[in-house]
C-alpha cells in the first residue's frame, strides 16, 4: 500500500485475549489507512510477543498518549476474509453472550489463520484409475493386502481421489499409491482446485411420502428471504432425504449449503450419503481433521469453491460466498453448546446468521428442545411434522421392564436375557443401551465402606478392567487398579454399579458363541475404528452392539430389532430442570435405532419406576405430549423458556475465594439492579470440586431477556474492578444448557 497515511491514523484492534477493551496502534507508515477495512487481520506487538489481532476501525483520537503508542508490524490481508455480514454477527455474538470480541472474531478463524498464515486454498494431487486399473481384479494383489485395499478404494470412487479424501480415508496410503502408480494401475490425473461442477445430482432422489414432500416444498417455497423452519419427524422419518432434496434445489440457484451436526461420530456416514448425491465438491469440518485441513474446508467455502459445508459447532461461522441455506441436524443436542471459553450456541446463533444474510434456517430433530417448540408456539417458527416412517417401517413398541426384586445378570434382567436370546434365534440384531462407559463407577471395599475417590474431583473413580486402572471422568486422572484397601488393608474390594466394560463381560458370558461389538468413547479413539465397527455392523457380522449415547442418534442399523436401555433410571433424579427434557429426548432418540427396515421394532427399559410420570407419559402419549407438559411444568415455575438465565461460575485453589467474589459480585448486582433480576446464590457447584478447584456458582434469572442483558451489561465493568477477581478464575455463560 502506498504512503498516504495522515500523522496520528490509529488503528483499533480487537485481540484475541480474555480481555474486555480494544487496544490502539498506529498504523505503519507505508500503510494507505483509507484502504483499511474492518476485519482485516493486522499483526501487533503485545507485551513482549506479537499477536495477529483484527482491525475494529480505523480513529484519529486515542484515550492514549500517541506517544505511548506502539506502531502496528504488518497488514496481513488486503482485503478482510470475512464480509461485513459476517463482521456483524461477531460484534452481536460478542455483544449478547458478553464476551471479548477478539477472542470471538478469533473463533471465526481456523488455527493457521488466527496465527497469521497466509490465507491460500492449495492445490493438491488428484489420483485415479488407468484403464488397467479399471479393468483389474483386485484379488491379483491379494499377497499385497494394502495396495489391494487401496486398489478397492479407487474401483469403488472411479471420479478418482485427493490427498485429503485418501488421508481421511486411512493415514498408510502414499506407500501403497506410489507402488500402484510403478504397476501403471493409477495415475497421477491433476493438480487439484475443487471446482463446483454443473452437475448437482449423482444418485437419483427418493421416493417421498406426502408430509415428506410437504415439508420440502414449504422449505423451497421460501428459499428466498429469512425463515426458521422446525422439522419435527419421528426417527426414521426421513429427515435427511428431505434435507438432501431442499439442498438440491439450493444448489440448483447457484448457492452454497452450511449442515450443522452435533457429534463428529454422525460426519462420515452423512458425508457419504451427501457425496453420493450431490456431484458436487463437499467441504468437511470438525476437530479431528488437522488444521491444515480445516483451513482448506474455510476456504473453499469463502472462495465459492466447495458448495456443502457438512460441520460440527465451530464450522458456524465459515464465510459462505453464496450463502443459500443453513441446516441444523439434532437440533435440540447440547453439543451444539460451547461449554468453555466463548460460550455460545451454535443453534441460536445460527439463527441470527440466518437472518443477517436473508437466508432460511432449517431446525431438524425427533426430540425438538423444549425452546424450539415454544418459539413454535410463539409463531416465530414454523413447524413442519414428519408423524411416520418412510417406507414400510413401524415406529417401535415401546415397554417398561420393573426389575425390583428381580433375577439380575450384573444388571441384566433373566427375562430380558430370554428377549435377547429370541431375537438372535430370528437372525435379528440387539442394541444395548448404558450411558456409562468403564467397568463399574465405584470401587468400595466390602469390609469397611471406603471408596476410591479422586483426590481432585468430589467424584469417584471409574474402574477401567481391560486397562487395569481407575480414571476419573472429569479431570482424567488415573491410577493402577489395586488389589487391597487401603484403609483396613483386609477388606475385599468390590466393584459397584454397571459400566459398558462390565456389561460387556457379563454378555460374552451369557452369550458366548455370538459377536458383540462395543461403542463407547473408550473403544473407538483410535481413527477408523468407528467406521470399521458400523461397516460390521451393517454387513450383519455382529449380533449384539453395546454403547453409550453415541449410538442414540443418527444411526441406521437395518437390522436391529430389540433396544434396551438398561438403567433408565439414572436421569430420572437430578438438580438440574433440564434432567428430564435430556432423558424423553434420549429415550426418544435410543428407541428410533429399533425397526428401521420391514421388521418390527421393540424398546425394552429396565426402570425400578414404572409409574414414574415421564416414563408413563412418554411411553403412553409420546414425544409430544411429553413436551408439552414439560413445557406448562416450565411455566409455573417461570424456568427458561419463559425466563432468561445467565450463570456465573468461578473456581480456585481455595475454596473461600471464589465464594467471595462471588457474593461481591452477587452484592453489585444487587445495587445494580431495579428489581427484575432474582439474583440467586452463590452457592456450591453440583461437583464442588473438580481438577484440585473449588467451584461456585451465581444465577441470575428474569422475565425479560433485555433487562438480564442491561445488568449485565452494567455489571461486567464492576467486576473488573473487584480486587478479588484476581484471586479466582470466572466464567459468564449466558442462556446456561446445564447448571453443572
Amino acid at each position: 500500500m502506498a504512503k498516504l497515511q495522515s500523522e496520528n491514523s490509529i488503528l483499533r484492534i480487537a485481540l484475541p485475549i480474555p480481555i474486555y477493551r480494544l487496544f490502539d496502534y498506529l498504523a505503519p507508515t507505508d500503510v494507505d489507512v483509507s484502504q483499511l477495512k474492518p476485519g482485516c487481520r493486522i499483526e501487533v506487538p503485545f507485551g513482549k510477543h506479537l499477536k495477529c489481532g483484527f482491525l475494529v476501525e480505523c480513529v484519529q483520537h486515542s484515550d492514549i498518549n500517541i506517544a505511548k503508542l506502539k506502531p502496528a508490524k504488518r497488514i496481513l490481508d488486503d482485503a478482510p476474509l470475512l464480509s461485513s455480514k459476517d463482521l456483524k454477527l461477531l460484534h452481536w455474538a460478542s455483544h449478547y453472550y458478553h464476551h471479548p470480541l477478539g477472542d470471538v472474531i478469533s473463533a471465526a478463524f481456523p488455527v493457521a489463520l488466527r496465527q497469521g498464515k497466509a490465507a491460500i486454498l492449495r492445490t493438491e494431487k488428484r489420483y485415479a484409475l488407468t484403464e488397467l486399473g479399471q479393468t483389474i481384479d483386485s484379488t491379483q494383489l491379494k499377497r499385497s493386502p494394502k495396495q489391494q485395499s487401496v486398489l478397492e478404494k479407487f474401483q469403488q470412487h472411479p471420479q478418482g481421489l485427493t490427498e485429503s479424501q485418501l488421508s481421511a480415508w486411512n493415514d498408510n496410503w502414499k506407500g501403497s499409491v506410489k507402488q500402484l502408480l510403478e504397476k501403471q494401475l493409477l495415475q497421477l490425473t491433476a493438480d487439484f482446485i475443487p471446482t463446483v461442477a454443473d452437475q448437482v445430482i449423482g444418485e437419483a432422489n427418493l421416493l417421498c411420502n406426502p408430509p415428506q414432500q410437504a415439508a420440502i416444498d414449504a422449505v423451497c417455497a421460501g428459499l428466498e428471504h429469512f425463515a426458521v423452519f422446525l422439522l419435527e419427524g419421528v426417527t426414521g422419518s426421513g429427515k435427511t432425504e428431505v434435507y438432501m432434496q431442499i439442498i438440491q434445489e439450493v444448489l440448483a440457484r447457484g448457492q452454497q449449503v452450511l449442515v450443522l451436526l452435533p457429534e463428529i461420530t454422525l460426519t462420515p456416514q452423512l458425508e457419504d450419503r451427501f457425496k453420493r448425491r450431490f456431484a458436487m465438491p463437499i467441504a468437511i469440518s470438525h476437530s479431528k481433521l488437522t488444521d491444515n485441513q480445516r483451513q482448506q474446508a474455510w476456504l473453499s467455502m469463502r472462495q465459492g469453491q466447495a458448495s456443502i459445508l457438512l460441520g460440527t459447532r465451530s464450522a458456524l461461522f465459515t464465510p459462505l460466498k453464496k450463502p443459500g441455506l443453513i441446516i441444523l441436524d439434532e437440533e435440540h443436542d447440547s453439543s451444539f453448546k460451547q461449554q468453555e471459553g466463548f460460550r455460545f450456541s451454535a443453534r441460536d446463533v445460527a439463527i441470527v446468521r440466518g437472518k443477517l444474510l436473508n437466508i432460511p434456517v432449517l431446525l431438524g430433530s425427533a426430540t425438538p428442545s423444549l425452546e424450539s417448540l415454544h418459539n413454535v408456539n410463539q409463531q416465530r417458527y414454523q413447524l413442519l411434522h414428519l408423524p411416520e416412517r418412510a417406507g414400510s417401517a413401524q415406529a417401535p413398541s415401546l415397554q417398561l421392564l420393573d426389575i425390583r426384586n428381580k433375577r439380575m445378570h450384573e444388571g441384566i434382567c433373566e427375562s430380558l436375557v430370554n428377549e435377547i436370546h429370541k431375537t438372535l434365534a430370528k437372525k435379528e440384531q440387539v442394541l444395548l443401551f448404558l450411558n456409562r462407559r468403564g467397568f463399574a463407577p465405584t470401587l468400595i471395599c466390602h469390609g469397611c465402606g471406603w471408596v476410591a475417590r479422586c483426590q481432585r474431583c468430589d467424584a469417584n473413580l471409574v474402574i477401567h478392567y481391560d486397562e487395569q486402572t481407575l480414571r476419573c471422568h472429569h479431570c482424567g486422572q488415573e491410577q493402577r487398579l489395586i488389589k487391597q484397601c487401603p484403609a483396613c488393608k483386609t477388606g475385599e474390594l468390590t466393584a459397584l454399579g454397571l459400566g459398558t466394560e462390565r456389561i460387556e463381560k457379563v454378555l460374552a458370558e451369557l452369550f458366548a458363541d455370538k459377536t458383540i461389538v462395543r461403542l463407547d468413547r473408550d473403544s473407538t479413539q483410535r481413527k477408523g475404528t468407528l467406521e470399521n465397527f458400523l461397516e460390521q455392523i451393517n454387513q450383519g457380522d455382529v449380533d449384539i452392539i453395546l454403547g453409550t449415547q453415541m449410538l442414540a442418534k443418527g444411526h441406521h442399523f437395518p437390522n436391529v430389532t430389540l433396544v434396551a436401555i438398561l438403567d433408565v433410571d439414572s436421569g430420572l433424579f437430578s438438580i438440574d430442570f433440564h434432567a428430564a427434557e435430556k432423558m424423553a429426548q434420549m429415550i426418544v432418540q435410543v428407541s428410533g435405532r429399533a425397526g428401521r427396515a420391514e421388521k418390527p421394532g421393540r424398546v425394552i427399559m429396565q426402570t425400578r419406576q414404572p409409574e414414574h410420570p415421564l416414563l408413563t407419559t412418554l411411553i403412553r402419549d409420546g414425544y409430544s405430549s411429553f413436551a408439552n407438559n414439560a413445557l406448562a411444568e416450565r411455566q409455573d415455575a417461570a424456568l427458561p423458556p419463559y425466563s432468561y438465565q445467565a450463570l456465573l461460575r468461578a473456581h480456585a485453589i481455595d475454596a473461600e475465594s471464589p465464594l467471595l467474589f462471588l457474593r461481591a459480585v452477587a452484592e453489585s448486582a444487587r445495587t445494580l439492579d431495579n428489581g427484575h433480576t432474582q439474583i440467586l446464590g452463590p452457592v456450591a457447584a453440583p461437583m464442588a470440586k473438580r481438577a484440585g478447584l473449588y467451584r461456585y456458582q451465581l444465577l441470575l434469572q428474569s422475565n425479560k431477556r433485555q433487562d438480564l442483558h442491561k445488568l449485565l451489561d452494567k455489571l461486567l465493568p464492576q467486576i473488573d474492578k473487584l480486587k478479588l477477581a484476581k484471586k479466582v478464575r470466572w466464567s459468564l455463560d449466558v442462556d446456561p444448557v446445564d447448571l453443572y
